[in-house]
């Protein structure tokens, strides 16, 4: 069973953790891609898309974005365009688009899906050591040009 998060909770994730996760990630994506891919071929389909029944169509393509966006946070992702989501991994995000059948890329904080990279055998076999980087950053922090 998986954990639901609270929206002001953030989850570290393993790649392990990710990918038990992506099954469920899939399957909620593809369903809610479904249905806006339909209503989107609802409302081209109508001549006046300032019609009462497109703007409606509209706003229920945008509620079902807003419930798919809802579940993947309640899962411990992050949203970051339609049907993308990054999991925090405590040095950055793993990186998911649908319909992507696997975790393969990766990014930084400060990146966004244009900088994502595919992920090397360490971040593969989960020997990412976030400890390093912090002990990096606190001797970069006490050494003499710093002060």
């Amino acid at each position: 069973m998986f954990e639901i998060i609270g929206q002001s909770q953030i989850k570290i994730f393993s790649l392990k953790q990710v990918e038990d996760l992506l099954p469920l990630v899939y399957r909620v994506t593809e369903e809610y891609s479904k249905d806006v891919k339909y209503l989107m071929s609802c409302v081209e389909a109508i001549p006046d898309k300032n019609s009462s029944r497109s703007l409606e169509l509209q706003d229920e393509i945008n509620d079902h974005i807003q419930k798919w966006q809802n579940k993947i946070e309640r899962l411990g992702g992050k949203p970051k365009g339609l049907w993308l989501a990054d999991f925090d991994n405590g040095d950055g995000y793993f990186c998911w688009k649908f319909p992507e059948t696997q975790i393969k890329f990766h990014h930084g904080y400060q990146d966004g899906f244009t900088g994502r990279r595919l992920l090397d055998n360490s971040v593969e076999n989960n020997v990412i050591d976030i400890n390093a980087t912090k002990s990096e950053t606190n001797n970069h922090e006490n050494s003499p040009s710093s002060n």
